[in-house]
């Protein structure tokens, strides 16, 4: 180390040092909103904090704006002022790299390119001293491509947070080829203190959460491509039925295609253009038409002044004479689906088959109403789908689905049939497994082949995508609670009705799902 590097190093405030942080010093590359959330926090939990960006302006201007949010939150007495004054003396901008000579973690927050990070962490590698740790926040480039030319690769790792840092209340410690198994130690110990959850997952293509986030968005918009519905329906069901707080749409808006889209290409060409990661020309096309979002006032939905524009739910069709309702024999939840109907008021028909004028019912797991319709030889012209995946009474709206032949008489009279209640009733075009069926067994597929993988445990799985993604639950719970049998039938039926490898089981939900085991269930 030379002595000039020595002399210009980040040396401020060395008496307010802990002697039980892990990481007494902590450098910050790249000062944007990400590099400023974990400046924050580092400072909040007691390390002297060096801000460096490329650009010496912007690592001064995230000292004041780290400053500002310190004084709303006294604003609110939620700290006192003796607490700002604190951990802003932690803070301190510096001008080169050389400046981070002293500091024992360096946290890089810059563009997510390769050869970028790879040039900055050669730069550093010579900089710190050995015993200090080099780690990276990137989001879906390879932790050990990034380490690749490094000397010392065991000291360097992954180290992801999300955006809002001191919100978002987990991070991702990523282990590359060579890294050292205290190395993560030490950033796992440094993330609690710091008030965050450390989930700790193995170097592969989107990690723990961008990874398990793949279904949400990309099953959404293979729905909008097949025409079934459209996006605010789609919203809607997976919002009440699911309980998402945002729909995919809504959260693509929110995210911005220009974020999201180039995460679900990286993740699927990463993965060797693997089924069930590929990506959507719909969103393709309004990434070069610079649809983004919020950011642009327009994306999937409108935005009047920041306001999304939400249309208005279609009526429910005035019906005078709903005929009697027969319920298939091979329908999901067939007991619950006649106490609902009784319930709903329904002259149900209880033959072997339905009478000629009778509405006719089908309750299908993956596959599409025409497939069972044919299957069962009804009278395509008078049957309707429901989603009865999930038990009526836990859900805020039910979704009928009608066939290419459906009458729209009878499409009406089921419409108006279960909206007697007042429960809300979406209806859309044939599809297998319906909205529900297909997001969410997408969704638990995916997570089960995440843990078939071993990128991480069970457990690390759930919490990073409970608090990364913000899911009513995890993955794995959401397929222990509605039944892997039930979810793995979805997915061998979808396969069938649309011949895509995309479907196909993981071996993880094939064989728990077959003998009834819990998806949270680790082989000894």
């Amino acid at each position: 180390m030379t002595n000039v590097l020595r002399e210009h190093s980040c040396r401020h405030n060395r008496g307010m040092s802990s002697t039980s942080i892990t990481f007494s010093q902590v450098g910050i590359v790249g000062t944007g909103a990400m590099g400023r959330g974990i400046a924050q926090i580092a400072a909040q939990a007691g390390s002297k904090v060096c801000l460096f960006d490329t650009n010496p302006e912007a690592a001064a201007a995230a000292q004041k704006q780290i400053e500002q949010q310190w004084q709303k939150l006294a604003e609110k007495g939620k700290i006192d002022a003796a607490k700002v004054a604190q951990w802003s003396a932690l803070l301190k901008p510096v001008t080169t790299l050389g400046d981070l000579s002293s500091c024992d973690l360096v946290i890089e927050a810059i563009v997510e390119r390769l050869d970028v990070k790879r040039e900055l962490f050669a730069q550093l590698e010579t900089i710190v001293e050995s015993t200090a740790v080099l780690v990276t926040n990137t989001s879906s480039l390879s932790v050990t491509a990034i380490a690749a030319n490094l000397k010392s690769a065991h000291r360097f790792a992954g180290y992801h947070f999300f955006n809002p840092v001191p919100l978002m209340k987990v991070v991702e410690v990523i282990a590359g080829l060579k890294t050292d198994a205290v190395t993560c130690e030490r950033l796992t110990q440094y993330a609690r203190e710091m008030g965050h959850t450390p989930v700790t997952a193995q170097d592969t293509p989107g990690f723990i959460v961008n990874h398990a986030g793949r279904g949400y968005n990309t099953e959404a918009l293979r729905i909008l491509n097949e025409g079934v519905t459209d996006i605010v329906t789609i919203d809607r069901i997976l919002r009440d039925q699911v309980g998402f707080k945002l729909g995919p749409f809504e959260l693509m808006d929110l995210t911005g295609l220009d974020v999201s889209h180039p995460v679900m290409e990286s993740i699927y060409n990463q993965y060797y253009q693997e089924p069930r990661y590929r990506p959507s020309v719909i969103a393709a096309q309004r990434v070069a038409g610079g649809v983004f979002g919020r950011k642009t006032s327009e994306g999937f939905y409108q935005y009047d002044n920041g306001v999304q524009q939400v249309p208005e739910e279609q009526p429910v069709p005035q019906v005078d004479n709903i005929p009697p309702v027969w319920v298939s024999t091979r329908a999901a939840r067939r007991a619950e689906l006649y106490q609902l109907l009784k319930d709903l008021g329904a002259r149900v028909e209880t033959g072997q088959s339905p009478s000629a004028e009778a509405l006719t019912l089908v309750a299908p797991l993956g596959f599409d109403v025409t497939t069972v319709a044919v299957v069962e030889r009804l009278d395509p012209a008078r049957t309707i789908g429901i989603d009865m995946l999930i038990d009526d009474a836990a859900t805020k709206r039910r979704v009928l689905a009608t066939n290419p032949a459906t009458r729209t008489d009878y499409r009406d009279a089921a419409h108006a049939l279960f909206a007697r209640d007042g429960k809300k009733v979406s209806v859309i075009r044939d599809s297998g497994g319906f909205v529900t069926q297909r997001v969410v067994a997408t969704i638990v597929n995916i997570a089960s082949d995440i843990c078939q993988q071993g990128v991480c445990s069970p457990k690390d799985l759930e919490t990073a995508v409970t608090l990364g993604l913000g899911y009513p639950m995890g993955p794995l719970a959401m397929g222990n609670l509605w039944g892997p049998t039930n979810v793995l039938e979805v997915l061998f039926n979808m396969q069938t009705v649309y011949g895509d490898t995309r479907y196909r089981p993981s071996p993880w939900l094939r064989r728990r799902g077959a003998i009834g085991l819990s998806l949270m269930h680790e082989e000894e």
